[in-house]
Order: structure tokens, then C-alpha cells, then sequence
């Protein structure tokens, strides 16, 4: 009985290679118009498509495989009686094997320059079909989606039949590959055209298995391009925990001006400040709990020089990231062999959903893109704030945000000073962070403060007042609003109401 491999692809890497080993192995090579160009330019004979099923690739090629003679030939199953009787009296021959990629739809769509028809038209029709007709027979079919599958799938027909595991391997890759691809396709269509999104699509490949989760009992995977927002320039593999302080870490940064640093711990801000240069920002970064900046995650939003790195040498720190390193700065801070650094490409990664797991399904929530250039900043106090303090409560208050529920940040001359993250009642978070600002030598008086929600009751605003803070930005919105503006008037404080409640849970 003849051997049928049908060859369709759109990537040609390593289709004549594939086509030569299969035509040495007896197979009759049939093939698509493209792909039989390029086999016949390598020196493989090949059958087009059009010749074998007796009907002309049509409509600038939209249709050349959707045709009974191929299908057929790919869902049949060769040991059923009934199946082999159909198949002789329409003249359909069983294909062994499809190899499959598709139009590159995936690159078109995120091509600026492309126009709506052209991404169309990069829809694959056929491609899907016969990749899905082959899996689903993958008793008797083999189904490759990808060059990368070859010269293993090749070697093993070398050494005799193919097994059903590596069919069954070669299926699973199969469905997934046009499941990814219809994925894309679908997520398009909804955006294009401005469809409700009835359904979650999250299809991304898997990018690598980290060496442990959380805690080293539990597994970890990173799906996606995550890395294609970081250069790693020196230390070892990057850990689940260090990538969730990163993204914490960035995404702080985002909410800065230049020059910036941040150091996180445990994704809560450790310090961060906003200086004229980079070493300036980094010490006052560290003065506000240099305690607990060691082991932490530093972060730079401008370029990383010599004097900056040998401060930085001074402290363990497990990743240093910034936008660039001057030579001088990498050869010092390489010394430690154990640090990451990373270049950062993107400063804000994760523009898009935030992801949570719940028992029977998924809760997803917009990422809170709230910037202090956009709040309605409204004074309710009699005392009005200096504008020279204006930049202090910008620091407090994108600080305050990043930092775990519920969140009390004092800040002072372009650092912040005091943290008091994730305490169960506001008024343990001021008692927190002044405690905290206080042990590291900073003088509270004149500082600022930011609640990341309302005071429900005057007292948090007193225990912060009572270290002497100038001014408190907050969201207001409580029902108690009318009694804690009167005790801050009594306080003789200022004090801001912005609208937007930043909780981070």
C-alpha cells in the first residue's frame, strides 16, 4: 500500500530536509502550492494538491485542501472494514502523515503597519482543519505543527514504526497549537470590532518551569514573554518570589518621576525616593528602613553609574534592575556572583489584567492604572498644603499604593520615611510607620502622609497628626468625613482628599 505525507506549511525552516527523509522512507509527498515550490527548488519530488484531488487551489488560495480526498484520506481508519470500503469506491487513499503550520496570523496582528485586510486574509482556514482532522485520527495519523518536531519524529521512523505515544504526544501539541491560534484570533475579532467579551481566553505558551514556587514544595511555570521585557545580565535564575518583588517593584517605578529608586521587600516599598541622580536616590531610598532593604529588590527608572553601584556593593540586595548600567557600574556590582541585574525594556510590564484564582474559576480585576497627575486633588481643610510640598505627596502617595492593605506611608524631602504596610486597623498602620520612620533617625515634623482609604474614625488621623505630619493625602468617602476634616482643622493640619481609594490586597 503507498505511503501518503501531506506537507503544507507556511514556515519553510526545515520543510526539505523533512520532505528528502520522508521521500527516502517511500512516502508520496503531496503538497500545497508554496510548499511544493520551495520542495521542488530543494530537489524533492512532491504531488501538488490540485493534481492529487483533481480540483485547482481557487480564490487566490483561500481553498486548496478543504476537499474529500484529503479529509478522507486523513479520517479514515485504515482497520475499519467499512471505512476501507467507502474509501475505495470513492477513490481516497489513507495519508500517514500531516505536517502543518499555519498563516502567521499571531506576527500580522501585532504588525502596525498591517491593515485590516491583510490581517484577514492571514486568517488560516484550511491549516486548522486538517491539523484537527489528523489529531483526532491520531490512532493512525501523525500530525507535526512545528519544525521543531522533525528530526526527532524522523529518527524515530528510522528505527521503525511510530509509536502511538508519540501520536498521542504529536495530538496533544497539535490541539494546542490551534487552540493558541484561535485564541488570538477570537481576542482580535472581539477588540476589532467592539464585541462584548463574553468568554476568558487565556492562551499563553509556556515560556519555562522556575525551580520552585513560593516555597520549594510547590511548583512554578512562567507562561508567556515574560522575559522579553528584561535583559539578565549576570546572577542565577530568577526565583518565583524575586519575579513577583520585580513586577512589584516596576510597577512602583511607573508611578515616579525621574530620577527614582525603589527597594522592595516582600513586594511592600522599603524605600523609595526622587533625586537628581541616581546615588542620591538610592541612600535616600535606603535611609527610610535600611534594616529591611537588605535581601530586598532595587529598582531604577534612569541609569545606574560607578559611585551608585559601590554604594550598592555595601548591601546584599538579590536584583538590581534599571534601564542601563554604565560599564564601570556592571564590572563592580558582577563582583557578587549570587546578584541578578536585569536592564529593564518595558518600565510598566504589566499594563493589563490582574489574575486571582477562586474556588470554581477566576477573578480578574483591571490593574489599577490611577496616576497622581490625573487625581482631582481637593483641599477640605482650612489649612491649604505649600505647593513646595506637592512632590512629597506625590512620593507618599504612589508609595502608599504599592504597599499592602491597610497602608500608612509619612514622607519628606522626596524619600519616604515610615511604612506601616498591612495592618488590620489604620490606626496600628500610623503607629507603624512612625515607629519605623523614628527607629531609622528621620524627624517626622513637617512630613507628609497618605492613606491608601478613608479614615473611618478621627483617631488614625490624630495618631498621625500626632507625630507632627504637615499634611495627609487621602481618598475621603466616609461617613465620618465631616468629623475627621474637624479634627484635622483642630489639628491645624492640611489635608486632601483624592477620590481614589488605592487598597492592594
Amino acid at each position: 500500500m503507498k505511503k501518503y505525507a501531506l506537507l503544507s506549511v507556511s514556515d519553510k525552516t526545515g520543510i526539505v530536509d523533512f520532505g528528502k527523509a520522508l521521500s527516502k522512507l517511500g512516502y508520496t509527498i503531496l503538497a500545497t502550492g508554496n510548499t511544493a515550490r520551495t520542495l521542488n527548488d530543494g530537489g524533492v519530488e512532491c504531488v501538488l494538491i490540485e493534481n492529487y484531488a483533481s480540483f485547482p487551489e481557487i480564490f487566490d488560495g483561500r481553498v486548496k485542501t478543504l476537499q474529500p480526498q484529503i479529509f478522507g484520506g486523513i479520517l479514515m481508519r485504515p482497520d475499519n472494514e467499512k471505512d476501507k470500503s467507502e474509501a475505495k469506491a470513492n477513490g481516497i487513499n489513507p495519508i500517514q502523515i500531516v505536517c502543518v503550520n499555519l498563516y502567521p496570523f499571531p506576527k500580522v496582528v501585532n504588525n502596525p503597519n498591517a491593515g485590516l485586510e491583510e490581517k484577514i486574509e492571514n486568517i488560516d482556514i484550511g491549516g486548522p482543519s486538517l491539523i484537527r482532522a489528523a489529531a483526532k485520527n491520531y490512532k493512525y495519523v501523525s500530525v507535526l505543527t512545528s519544525p521543531e518536531q522533525y528530526d526527532k519524529y524522523i529518527s524515530e521512523i528510522e528505527n521503525g514504526e511510530i509509536s502511538l505515544a508519540k501520536n498521542e504526544e504529536l495530538a496533544s501539541a497539535a490541539f494546542s497549537h490551534t487552540s493558541y491560534y484561535d485564541t488570538i484570533i477570537a481576542n482580535f475579532f472581539e477588540e476589532e470590532f467592539n464585541q462584548p467579551k463574553t468568554s476568558l481566553r487565556i492562551n499563553y505558551k509556556i515560556e519555562k518551569e522556575l525551580r520552585y514556587g513560593e516555597n520549594p514544595h510547590q511548583k512554578a511555570f512562567i507562561y508567556g514573554h515574560f522575559h522579553d521585557n528584561f535583559d539578565v545580565l549576570h546572577g542565577k535564575e530568577l526565583s518565583y518570589n524575586n519575579i513577583v518583588d520585580l513586577t512589584a517593584a516596576i510597577d512602583l517605578l511607573d508611578d515616579l518621576d525621574k530620577t527614582a529608586c525603589v527597594i522592595l521587600k516582600h513586594t511592600n516599598p522599603a524605600g523609595a525616593a526622587v533625586a537628581g541622580n541616581a546615588y542620591d536616590a538610592y541612600v535616600n531610598a535606603l535611609s527610610c528602613d535600611p534594616v529591611s532593604s537588605f535581601g530586598g529588590i532595587v529598582a531604577f527608572n534612569d541609569t545606574v553609574d560607578e559611585k551608585t553601584a559601590e554604594k550598592m556593593n555595601e548591601t546584599f540586595l538579590e536584583i538590581i534592575c534599571a534601564p542601563r548600567f554604565t560599564k564601570e557600574a556592571l564590572q563592580i556590582l558582577k563582583k557578587k556572583k549570587q546578584r541578578r541585574l536585569l536592564t529593564i525594556k518595558s518600565v510598566s510590564p504589566n499594563t493589563g489584567l490582574t489574575v486571582k484564582s477562586i474556588p470554581g474559576g477566576l477573578m480578574i480585576q483591571e490593574k489599577d492604572n490611577s496616576k497622581f497627575e490625573q487625581l482631582e486633588l481637593k483641599t477640605v481643610t482650612k489649612k491649604d498644603f505649600p505647593v513646595e510640598i506637592l512632590k512629597d505627596l506625590k512620593i507618599a502617595w504612589a508609595a502608599c499604593k504599592h504597599t499592602k492593605s491597610n497602608a500608612i506611608v509619612f514622607a519628606k524631602d522626596g524619600k519616604t520615611i515610615g511604612v506601616g504596610a498591612g495592618q488590620m486597623s489604620r490606626v496600628d498602620s500610623a503607629k507603624l510607620a512612625a515607629e519605623r520612620a523614628k527607629m531609622h533617625g528621620h524627624n517626622l515634623n513637617g512630613a507628609v502622609a497618605a492613606s491608601d482609604a478613608f479614615f473611618p474614625f478621627p483617631d488614625g488621623l490624630e495618631e498621625i497628626a500626632s507625630h507632627g505630619i504637615d499634611a495627609v493625602i487621602q481618598p475621603g468617602g466616609s461617613v465620618r468625613d465631616a468629623e475627621v476634616i474637624e479634627a484635622a482643622n483642630k489639628l491645624n493640619i492640611s489635608m486632601i482628599f483624592t477620590g481614589i481609594r488605592n487598597f492592594k490586597h
